[in-house]
């Protein structure tokens, strides 16, 4: 296949100061959740973005001095010369394939507690730091600015010894010291450092000059800036001074890359924010600089991505998440290959990786922070090691990942779906408010799979222990999903408490059994997305409704996808009442029991319908029905996959089926591999 012309202008070159970026698609720095700590997985999983086309791939966020340590969080460490080797694997892997490796080095100022280094955070002025810790930054002095440009001078130096080609000066996010000097609200200092906003602004600007100076014969040097915070005239605006120090700044910089902030606001998800939804705040960037601008919104669609290009709203399209759902989406799109595509959901599944300090995760990209570990690649898997079939029962997340991963293995795959429609809870969840994007962990693996000539598909094929024996398969994988809970069993009680016709479940309301009047009581213990989807729902439906939940706010997990505010702020405006701190003890008659986990209190509160969110339950009668039987049939495994083995994320059904997948005919793993650090010669190192 070849490229659409209409694409052409997407794979052009542009210059940027002393480099040249190959086309137009820059991978924006990106948290990982992996940072510093394994220096092998995350150079083998930014060099895996080169190589599927990104002209440029950057770090996330890299501290510069143990004053600026984030810790528990993992990110990118460049403290001194000991520093150097690691990011130099990353840049090498970047290089390997052709693209720009750009370093986002910065100082975290008054937004860190600096718990593993304990040294003291230092703020423009005397303010209690971003993150809820119990913990203030001190005032800067003339000293401390004259010792932070020295670092980030000194960091800029090993950066160009690291072998980078773009270095950052990071003034965003509301994480970095140059970005809090401009806030009026963070920055009350009377000297030439506060006040006006060119007062404000000469950090940045001696920052860039700095940067320049010390490398800029051979590295570019960009700016990620803030383009507004929405949050009016407290903040920066992009009608206000935002517009104005880049206006101030405008030619210092070889490059401009601009989002909006903080992280929540610019990673929104795609239950709050579509693809683009940023350029109302950014297209004014290019109207103040010649100099070539990068800007995110979550692209996906490559008619977008040119529409930006042509109508002068960015010279690069920026992504995070969308390179991270399909490091081989330039590839892609210049091979003509539009339909493979893996598109991003916006669940920010992957953003809970930092927040949990855990390796990069991807709901639609199961390889991703699998590149080192386990030598998983997202475009090639390894050919089958024996003959024989195929079967998977069950077409959700599971089943569809398994079935087109053992495909391209070369298996021939036999795929039953109990219903007449492929895609599980998918393509259930995606009716629900907000989530019609998650449709797409459906759509793409159905369009890929019903192109294979090695599948054939069965809807409405409900099969038991017998038509599983008589099929005939090598391998059989049981992917028949799970249900919720009726009874109330969660992590608020482990004995049932609830029953009746009264009493619903997730599954009902999406099955569109609808409760018959109000007020009806969502009882929360799961603390994920779906309580406040479903309080959505009913309320849609004209029901008062009342969401308890033993947490402090609804949807509590959702913190770690950037989501937590703006679920209660939608709860509060569709006035749905959350009660939290509370559990629902009983339900009888009308009425439920409320039982409050601070005094042990309980109250009665009327309720028409209770729906219940809390465990749930995986439907694996037809493994147990196998489980003596399948051996002598001569079927050499029967697995349990995704939520039938152990209900999770539809992240983790996917990642469950395609680890089936690539482990069939390989031997069975032992030991998880993972980089560990060892002292060889009086020199830290890391190994496996």
């Amino acid at each position: 296949m070849s490229r659409d012309p209409r694409y052409d202008i997407l794979f052009e070159p542009v210059r940027i100061g002393p480099v040249t970026a190959r086309n137009r698609f820059y991978q924006v720095p990106h948290c990982t959740g992996i940072g510093w700590t394994q220096p092998e997985t995350l150079a083998r999983l930014r060099g895996i973005k080169a190589e599927g086309g990104w002209a440029v791939v950057a770090t996330e966020e890299t501290e510069i001095h143990p004053s600026a340590d984030c810790e528990p969080f993992h990110e990118g460490r460049l403290w001194d010369d000991r520093d150097i080797p690691a990011l130099a694997m990353t840049a090498d892997a970047i290089h390997e394939h052709g693209a720009l490796a750009a370093i986002e080095i910065m100082h975290h100022g008054g937004s860190v507690a600096n718990w593993g280094t304990r040294l003291a955070p230092m703020a423009p002025s005397h303010r209690p730091i971003i993150y809820n810790y119990p913990v203030q930054a001190r005032a800067m002095d003339k000293q401390d600015i004259r010792d932070l440009r020295r670092w980030h001078r000194d960091a800029a130096l090993r950066s160009k010894k690291a072998g980078f080609d773009i270095v950052y000066i990071y003034a965003t996010h509301d994480l970095s010291i140059a970005q809090q000097f401009l806030e009026r609200r963070k920055n009350d200092r009377t000297d030439e450092y506060g006040g006006s906003l060119e007062n404000r602004a000469r950090l940045l600007r001696e920052l860039i000059e700095d940067t320049k100076e010390a490398v800029g014969d051979t590295c570019a040097v960009a700016v990620r800036f803030c383009a507004d915070e929405l949050m009016g005239d407290a903040g920066l605006t992009h009608d206000g001074e935002a517009r104005d120090v880049i206006g101030m700044l405008a030619e210092l910089p070889d490059l401009w890359d601009v989002n909006i902030s903080n992280w929540p606001n610019d990673s929104q998800t795609s239950r709050f924010a579509k693809e683009g939804f940023q350029e109302e705040y950014t297209r004014f960037v290019k109207q103040l600089t010649t100099k070539p601008v990068v800007g995110v919104g979550r692209f996906t669609s490559p008619d977008t991505m040119v529409s930006q290009i042509k109508r002068g709203v960015l010279d690069f399209i920026g992504a995070a998440r969308p390179s991270i759902a399909d490091p081989f989406l330039p590839k892609k799109i210049e091979e003509g290959r539009i339909d493979d595509i893996r598109e991003c959901i916006g669940c920010n599944i992957c953003v809970s990786s930092d927040y949990t300090s855990t390796n990069l995760r991807c709901t639609q990209n199961p390889t991703m922070g699998e590149e080192w570990r386990r030598g998983w690649h997202p475009e090639i898997i390894p050919p089958k090691k024996s003959d024989g079939s195929v079967l998977v029962v069950g077409a959700g997340p599971a089943g569809l990942e398994a079935a087109l991963a053992a495909a391209r293995r070369g298996f021939e795959v036999h795929l039953a779906e109990a219903t007449s429609e492929l895609g599980g809870r998918v393509t259930r969840e995606s009716k629900l408010p907000g989530l019609a994007e998650w449709a797409r962990v459906r759509d793409w693996r159905v369009d890929q799979l019903e192109r294979m000539d090695n599948v054939s598909i069965y809807r409405d094929s409900a099969l038991e222990a017998e038509h599983v024996l008589e099929f005939g398969a090598r391998h059989v994988a049981i992917a028949t999903g799970s249900v919720w809970r009726r009874d109330g069993v969660g992590r608020d009680s482990g004995f049932p408490i609830f029953d009746g016709p009264l009493v619903y479940t997730p599954d009902d309301i999406m099955s569109g059994r609808d409760p018959e009047g109000g007020p009806v009581i969502i009882w929360d213990d799961d603390h994920y997305y779906m309580g406040g989807v479903i309080a959505e729902l009913c309320r849609y439906a004209g029901h008062e409704v009342v969401l308890v939940t033993t947490a402090a706010t609804v949807s509590a997990w959702t913190v770690n996808t950037l989501e937590a505010l703006p679920i209660a702020k939608r709860m509060a405006r569709m006035g749905v009442e959350v009660v939290p701190y509370t559990s629902v003890s009983g339900f009888e008659g009308g009425s439920a029991t409320l039982t409050s986990v601070l005094t042990g209190e309980t109250t009665d509160r009327p309720a028409a319908a209770l729906v219940t969110v809390t465990g749930r339950l995986p439907i694996d009668g037809l493994f147990e029905d196998l489980r003596d039987r399948w051996a002598e049939a001569g079927i050499a495994s029967v697995t349990r996959i995704g939520d039938c083995w152990a209900p999770s994320t539809i992240q983790q059904a996917v990642y469950s089926g395609h680890k089936w997948a690539r482990e069939l005919d390989e031997a069975p793993e032992i030991l998880i591999p993972r980089e560990l650090p060892m002292i060889e010669s009086g020199r830290l190192k890391m190994t496996e």
